[in-house]
């Protein structure tokens, strides 16, 4: 099996179906269409999926240029398996919802961490990164 050097080795997912995990967190799904030699991707038919515990949700965004640099992972989907998830899909408003107090969770956990931190006169580590 011959393999292509850097980007040329996606010319052979073109027209498939993949998996894109961007450096935000986002999860994007469609069909790969066009490439570029900076990873540049276009996807058809894409969706964003969002997950929650055990649920998830798509949400339709159509057609989606990511920068090649923004990609964390990419992977090729199984249609096969892809129906056998072990994960109950819910509307778009639920896992919305549900995403939003996921993040309201985590947001109540990080301010009692840092403030066992700074009772214990330790400065707690600030993340700036801004998920969306």
């Amino acid at each position: 099996m011959n393999y292509l050097p850097g980007t040329a080795s996606l010319i052979e997912e073109i027209d498939k179906k993949l998996l894109v995990v961007l450096r935000d967190g986002r999860t994007l799904i469609g069909v790969l269409r066009s490439i570029d030699q900076f990873a540049n991707l276009v996807l058809h038919r894409t969706i964003e999926r969002i997950h929650v515990g055990q649920e998830y949700g798509d949400i339709p965004r159509g057609i989606f240029i990511i920068r090649g640099e923004n990609v964390v992972l990419l992977g090729e989907v199984d249609s096969d398996k892809e129906d056998k998830l072990p994960l109950k899909e819910v509307s778009i408003d639920e896992i919305l919802e549900a995403q939003r107090i996921e993040q309201l969770q985590k947001q109540d956990k990080e301010k009692a961490r840092n403030k066992a931190l700074m009772e214990r006169g330790l400065t707690p580590h600030i993340d700036t990164h801004d998920d969306f």
